[in-house]
Parts: C-alpha cells; structure tokens; sequence
C-alpha cells in the first residue's frame, strides 16, 4: 500500500468516526488516489486534482464540482502531513447546487393519499393483508413528522416508546440520533397498525417497524413505486409523467406549515427556528432558515412581521 493510499484510509476512518458516511465520496478519493498512482505522482497538485475532476468530460458541471470538492477536502487534510499538497482553490469549478421547489400538499391532496393507500389491494388480497395499513402508516407517519424516508423506513419496533410518546431516530446524518415527539393521536394510529402487523406475522418475528410481506423492512424503491401508482391514482401526477410531488415533499410541507402556524401565532420565529432545525435532524440551521424563502406564504408572513416592527418603531 502506497503512504497515499494508507493516508487516505487513515482519514476515510477518522471521518466515519466523527459520523460523516463518505460512501461515495470514500470510493471517489480512492479512485482519485489510484489516478495519481497510475501518474506516478506521490502528492497532490492542483493540475492533477482538476484534470480527475473533470472525467468524464461528457458529466454535468456540478459533477466536476463535487468530485473537487471532495479531493479538496482531503487535500487540506494531507497539506498538514505533507507540505507538497496543493490545496485546489475554491475558485476553481464553481457550481451552486440548486434546490428543487417543493411541492406543498393541500390537506385535501393529503387525505386522498391516505385513503387510496387503505384502499390497496393486489391480484391476491390475503398475501398484501398488511401492505394498506402499512402504507397509511408510513405516509401519515410522514406527514405529521417530517421525517426523510430513509429514517422511517430504518425505524425499529424499539425504538417506538408508547410510555414517553416518542420515535427515536438513529443514525440519521452525521449518525446523531434524535428523538420525535408524537400526538396521542398519531401513538393511536401506530398502536392500531402494531396490532394489524402482529396478526399478519403471528408469531413470526420482525425487526423493522414497516415491513413487506415477508417480514423484511421495506424496499425504498418499492415505497417510491408505490406513492407513485398512488400519486397518480387521484391525479397528483400524469399517468405517464416521471416527475410530480416526491415523498420528500412531505418533509417539506411539514416544515411550512409549522413556521405559518408560528407566525399566525405571533411566536417568535427568529428564536424558535433553531428548535425546528434540531426537530428536522437538519446538520446546519441555513438548511431550516431556506423555507423562509422557498414558500410564498411564509415570505408574506415573514414581510407582514417586519412591516409591524417597522410602525412600531416610527
């Protein structure tokens, strides 16, 4: 193993123990590491980092970008263990990702969502007994909750606690866990849908708190075709569109609707969005201060505040 290499495997480490994944940035350092070794190079240069950035070169600009920034990152790294690196500059291959405009569902649109989920059914009803309710579940769950799928889906029955009215979420971004407070209602709606999951297995045991037929936890692609085909059953999307109102929106539309019903409330936005941050597992509270601008509404509310603070100043 060359000292780059092992270097690269040192800090791939003490990253992932810091709570960073690095699954494609880890496999792109090491691919960049063997472009330098087929270069014969032993330390990094700004040339050679661009050059590897760029491939292919038939990729999108922010492909280019993100490939560098990840060689920067472990350039600055290296550059206090060998003072030959060269650190690419920021400068170099900019690109500023931009977000894609959520989708807010309409309570009605949210209502036929659940409904045509407990609606469910497949060519043999008796084998997708489970799947409306699990559906229901999962969607409502995310729905009152914010959660990404990728967090419900990784729900244990462990972590549900019924005495203290709480989902605890782990290994969410940079492996925190967090806890979510539920309503009685929504502790309810889960109790029922344990109750459902507890006849369809009878006996048999599962780990994971949303499960497919066979016991196992659910397939995120199959959990996307599935809002799909329920997407498009009550006309949120076309019958051959392949784009449309995405599950994550639902993270989205919870995160507006909070910071309107503070507003309405005439809380104290400014002091409260840290709180929502922690809430959403959100690893830089810029990421909660974007709804402000990404929603209508809120820049209404938001113009409304500033507009009162400003008659009670004159």
């Amino acid at each position: 193993m060359t000292t780059l290499r092992k270097t690269l495997t040192d800090y791939i480490a003490m990253r992932r123990n810091l709570g960073f994944k690095l699954a494609e940035a880890g496999r792109g350092l090491f691919d960049f590491v063997s472009f330098l070794e087929r270069k014969r190079q032993k330390y990094i240069t700004v040339s050679l980092a661009l050059e590897w950035a760029q491939l292919p070169t038939s990729a999108q600009p922010a492909h280019w970008a993100k490939r560098l920034s990840w060689v920067r990152i472990f350039a600055r790294y290296l550059s206090t263990i060998d003072l030959r690196t060269e650190v690419p500059p920021l400068e170099l291959l900019p690109f500023r990702a931009k977000r894609i405009q959520p989708y807010l569902y309409t309570d009605k649109e949210v209502r036929q969502l659940l409904e045509a989920a407990l609606n469910l059914r497949l060519a043999s009803p008796a084998l997708n007994a489970l799947r409306p309710q699990t559906y229901y579940c999962l969607l409502g769950l995310l729905v009152i909750t914010g959660l990404r799928i990728s967090e419900a889906l990784n729900l244990k029955l462990e972590d549900v606690d019924f005495n203290e009215g709480v989902l605890v979420v782990r290994g969410a971004k940079l492996g925190k866990s967090r806890l979510v407070p539920l309503h009685t209602s929504a502790l309810q709606v889960l109790s029922d849908y344990l109750s459902h999951r507890a006849q369809y297995l009878k006996g048999r045991t599962a780990t994971y708190l949303f499960i497919s037929n066979r016991g196992n936890r659910l397939d995120v692609a199959e959990v996307h075709r599935t809002f799909y085909f329920l997407s498009r059953q009550i006309g949120l999307r076309g019958q051959k569109s392949s784009r449309g109102p995405r599950l994550h929106d639902f993270r989205h539309r919870f995160a507006v609707q909070t910071l309107l019903n503070w507003y309405r409330n005439g809380d104290q936005v400014e002091h409260r969005l840290p709180v929502l941050s922690t809430y959403l597992g959100h690893v830089h509270v810029n990421d909660t201060y974007w709804y402000l601008t990404a929603c209508p509404e809120l820049m209404e509310e938001a113009v409304k505040r500033l507009e009162q603070r400003w008659e009670v100043k004159s």
